[in-house]
């Protein structure tokens, strides 16, 4: 079978142009060519200030009528500022992008939730409500993450959902309809989940799942913390309350898991975990876990290749911020950020915290290099979702993040700060980051309450765009007006030794004789999943001299002098 170019012509995409005084509360958080049909002159680089890329918040307009119940009560319960996330699933399998979003409940008044929701992108910048037809509304449960893959091969996109009180395993039928497939599937979990992610940790082909676990925290006996005045109770310090354990659970290759935590060596019940993110960090084939937690050190456990991990955040140095204080940690992403073949590790933090980025020195060496690459104004904001993409297409990784407090009245504690912020974009320029938020467009003066975020191409003209789940309240979808200006080209890959859609997977793509480096690790940022398929930038370059991808199975596959512009479907079958 031939690697085939699967085009997404533009015509198509016809929309597109605990103590008060310190104030650290609950802290969470692929040959046929088709080329575009696009005049020469629009291939030409225009330089980012005669028209720098904009972001245009167009939830509402493309129909995605879904609001976020958190719960909010005078009794201040956690799960309330806990937000949910977000995912991207083409669970139809046509080429276009859906979007699923977990929703919260009313624990205050012992509530049910209102129901997820699914939204069927119809191709043309709007999307239909599914949820019914697709059966996905869920139990009635607080859920709070969500996880895309497909666990069984079969190559429908399956979805993971976390929460609190309970988890939920949705099998992809094929038929535009969902099972709910958790009893007898074996993946359970009491307890509160928080972020979670697909890996194939075991490379035997097939998904086996993360699950990052929060607090030991019952509504029943919920504390009063804050002042004890009117108006001044606040959510509640999480050092207050005891850690659980995450979960690992490996796929049995009959539909059914077993829950091998422990024998695997991630069942740290310290851990507080809020974010997790996937890759491969020592470069020696082997998925790593690098997990955020809240007010306590993270952990990054070492793939040993043996069906073990080892936890090495002390000796890898990204336990802790560049003063040896563990950290609030919320979102993470694993990406090269500086091009040098290592991969990076960013996280999101707390107000009054910077989020970090550690720079991946190789050998398993990581250097905080926070205060030295231009990221620091984020530090009175509080971010949760946070994505390292390319949004102008010119080739390198840009750094984007989601803001929103956890404390809806805390003015009243720190005038400085606020529960309602403006997100953050940094451009990349040479391996430093420049604040570009204030002229990237009207979406990044929305004040919201920023959780979960995911980036996908979901009216599949070449540019990455962003949504973002509230915290109770509508989603943001900021459409990217034009990133498409430079070139790109898209790698969707099917596995056939390795799981269908190649997880784990490393694209190398070159043009103008620098090399990038990608996984498909669609997990990261905060409770959320992106598009599978992935992006690289490559300016005013017309191909791609070579791209390069090594799948889980070890085979390798490589094709010269690709042009750019479509999206490349990379078969396995192919690979040697």
């Amino acid at each position: 079978m031939r690697d085939e170019v699967v085009t997404r012509m533009e015509s198509e995409a016809e929309t597109k142009h605990a103590s008060p005084s310190i104030l650290h509360p609950s802290s969470f958080i692929l040959l046929l060519i088709l080329p575009f049909l696009v005049p020469p002159s629009s291939l030409l680089l225009s330089s980012p200030a005669d028209s720098p890329v904009q972001f245009v918040e167009i939830a509402s307009q493309a129909g995605l009528a879904f609001r976020h119940e958190n719960g909010a009560s005078a009794e201040k319960l956690m799960p309330e500022t806990f937000g949910s996330g977000v995912a991207w699933i083409d669970y139809d399998n046509d080429g276009w992008i859906d979007l699923f979003f977990p929703n919260g409940a009313d624990l205050a008044r012992s509530k049910a939730s209102p129901g997820n929701a699914l939204f069927r992108n119809l191709r043309n910048g709007k999307f239909a409500n599914v949820t019914e037809k697709a059966g996905v509304a869920g139990r009635g449960l607080f859920a709070t993450g969500a996880a895309v893959g497909d666990y069984d091969n079969d190559g429908f996109q399956d979805l993971f959902v976390t929460g609190y009180g309970g988890v939920q395993l949705l099998h992809n039928n094929g038929n535009g309809s969902f099972t709910d497939v958790s009893q007898k599937a074996g993946v359970t979990a009491s307890g509160w989940s928080s972020s979670t992610g697909w890996l194939d940790y075991d490379r035997d082909g097939y998904l086996d799942l993360y699950v990052v676990r929060y607090l030991d925290y019952d509504i029943k006996n919920a504390p009063y913390c804050g002042f004890n005045r009117s108006g001044y109770r606040m959510y509640c310090d999480p050092q207050q309350f005891d850690g659980v354990p995450d979960l690992l659970f490996r796929n049995n290759h009959d539909g059914t898991f077993t829950d091998v935590s422990r024998q695997a060596g991630i069942s740290n019940r310290s851990g507080k975990g809020l974010g997790v993110s996937l890759g491969d960090v020592d470069k020696d084939g082997l998925t790593d876990i690098f997990v955020t937690n809240d007010g306590i050190r993270n952990f990054l456990y070492r793939n040993k290749g043996d069906g073990t991990f080892g936890d090495v955040a002390y000796e890898a140095c990204v336990g802790f911020d560049t003063h040896g204080k563990p950290m609030a940690g919320m979102g993470t992403e694993i990406a090269d950020y500086d091009e040098d073949g290592n991969p990076d590790i960013f996280m999101t933090a707390f107000s009054r915290e910077y989020n970090t980025l550690f720079r991946n020195l190789g050998k398993l060496i990581f250097e905080d290099v926070t205060a030295t690459v231009g990221i620091e104004s984020g530090f009175l904001t509080l971010a949760f979702g946070a994505k390292l993409f390319d949004y102008d297409n010119d080739g390198d990784l840009d750094i984007y993040a989601t803001n929103g407090h956890v404390t809806d009245n805390v003015e009243l504690y720190d005038g400085e700060l606020s529960y309602r912020q403006k997100d953050l974009l940094y451009e990349n320029t040479n391996g430093s980051f420049v604040d570009i938020s204030s002229q990237s467009g009207p979406a990044f003066q929305v004040k919201h309450v920023g959780r979960g975020a995911a980036i996908g191409d979901f009216d599949n003209d070449g540019d990455l765009d962003i949504v973002v789940a509230d915290c109770g309240g509508p989603p943001l979808l900021m459409r990217n007006d034009g990133g498409n200006r430079n070139n790109w080209i898209g790698i969707q890959a099917r596995g056939k030794e390795s799981n269908r859609f190649g997880i784990g997977a490393k694209v190398r793509v070159t043009s103008a004789g620098r090399t990038r480096l990608r996984e498909i690790n669609i997990a990261g940022s905060y409770l959320s999943s992106s598009d599978v398929r992935l992006f690289f930038g490559l300016g005013s370059e017309t191909k791609a001299e070579r791209v390069e991808i090594e799948w889980p199975s070890r085979k390798k596959q490589t094709l010269e002098n690709v042009p750019a512009r479509q999206i490349l479907q990379l078969d396995e079958s192919n690979a040697k």
